[in-house]
């Protein structure tokens, strides 16, 4: 019994972070997630990997694609399938919202994060986001380099 509590995490909060590296975010939203009960479980301990997710619209709904969420191993034959495309529950204002911002060219809707609320519900952060050139990666990574040797030096 002390296994199974040491292996779900009290606080979930899985980042995709290639996303802030490759896009700059225009504008973040939370949204709530359709999950199946093996989905839940195996995002409880922290199974999950986002980093090719994106949203697409289909009929004026939200769904995500190309999140992997890992069989949960005591799930029976009633576990879900990993790279199956989940519905976002999101108000018709930021549907309208993120609609119209990603017609635009070169902007694209990711998930930046998966949490669990205080009341136990699965939440994905979502981004418009506009993807960085060549040059705009080498100017964070010079900002970020200038920052470390100013926190190093004691400023």
């Amino acid at each position: 019994m002390a296994k199974d509590k040491d292996r779900i995490k009290k606080h979930v909060n899985i980042v995709n972070r290639k996303a802030s590296f490759e896009y700059q975010f225009l504008d973040k939203y939370t949204a709530g997630v359709m999950l199946m009960g093996t989905e839940i479980k195996s995002i409880r301990e922290g199974k999950v990997n986002m980093q090719d997710g994106y949203c697409v619209f289909t009929r004026n709904e939200l769904w995500l694609h190309n999140v992997h969420i890992s069989t949960y191993t005591e799930g029976t034959h009633y576990n879900h399938e990993p790279m199956r495309a989940r519905k976002l529950l999101l108000n018709k204002s930021e549907l309208r919202k993120l609609e119209r911002g990603a017609e635009e060219q070169g902007v694209t809707i990711i998930p930046t994060r998966i949490f669990v609320n205080d009341r136990g519900f699965a939440k994905v952060e979502i981004a418009l986001a506009r993807g960085k050139k060549l040059y705009d990666k080498r100017q964070d990574i010079k900002e970020k380099d200038v920052k470390r040797e100013m926190q190093r030096s004691g400023y």
